[in-house]
């Protein structure tokens, strides 16, 4: 089959905007636990997207970490919190232009978030205490990867792997690399995206109006 015959038939329900949460971090919860519930693999999955100095855009996909609760005291605001190395390219990128664009796509249920947001670094203490909680492998795999650097094959990775294992044997804690931690993307407009049939999708659009979110629906 061609590519441009390929097609797919949305039929969900359409989407009534009182059906929505006054919240989008509400909605993208309810719509998160969907995902969850009927199985899809890595429903915190999403693209992210940065901009180069010389305007080139990059979008890569990341696995979400965390979403602050409502009663967070943030003092940038509440946000989505994912975490990489800083000196990777998305990681110069966003220092550079702290904004993005996340892009969650869940395809068993036709949905689609997209989340626009300022980006800053969570704390030290909370990248710390997310470090703990990752699997021995990945915390040494952090200190292994230079990430987005270029490398003469995988042989160097294994090798720097297992020389950190002898560094670090079972059991001796193993600390945060310098150079990674977390980013806290705070949201500065929401879209939750339905398809539906004959292309007539479903987009409302959460944008932030004297302190309240307003919801607005967009052609498809």
């Amino acid at each position: 089959m061609a590519i441009q015959d390929l097609r797919q038939n949305y039929t969900p329900e359409p989407i009534d905007p009182e059906d929505l949460t006054a919240d989008p971090f509400d909605q993208f919860h309810a719509w998160f636990e969907d995902a969850r519930e009927i199985g899809i693999l890595e429903p915190n999955a999403f693209t992210l997207a940065t901009v180069s100095a010389e305007g080139q855009p990059n979008a890569r996909t990341v696995l979400l970490k965390g979403v602050d609760e409502a009663d967070a005291e943030l003092p940038e605001g509440r946000g989505f919190v994912f975490y990489t190395n800083y000196t990777s390219t998305k990681g110069e990128e966003l220092n550079a232009n702290p904004r993005t664009c996340m892009n969650f796509y869940w395809d068993t249920l036709s949905r689609c978030v997209r989340i626009n947001g300022k980006v800053s670094k969570v704390s030290a203490k909370e990248t710390e205490a997310y470090f703990k909680t990752r699997p021995r492998e990945s915390q040494l795999g952090a200190w292994t990867s230079h990430q987005s650097s270029v490398i003469d094959g995988r042989e160097e990775l294994m090798l720097k792997f297992f020389q950190l294992t002898e560094e670090y044997p079972d059991e001796t804690p193993i600390p945060v690399p310098p150079t990674w931690g977390g980013y806290r993307v705070v949201p500065t407009s929401f879209e939750f995206w339905q398809g539906q049939p004959s292309r007539l999708h479903d987009r409302l659009r959460y944008v932030p109006v004297d302190g309240q979110w307003k919801i607005e629906r967009l052609s498809p």
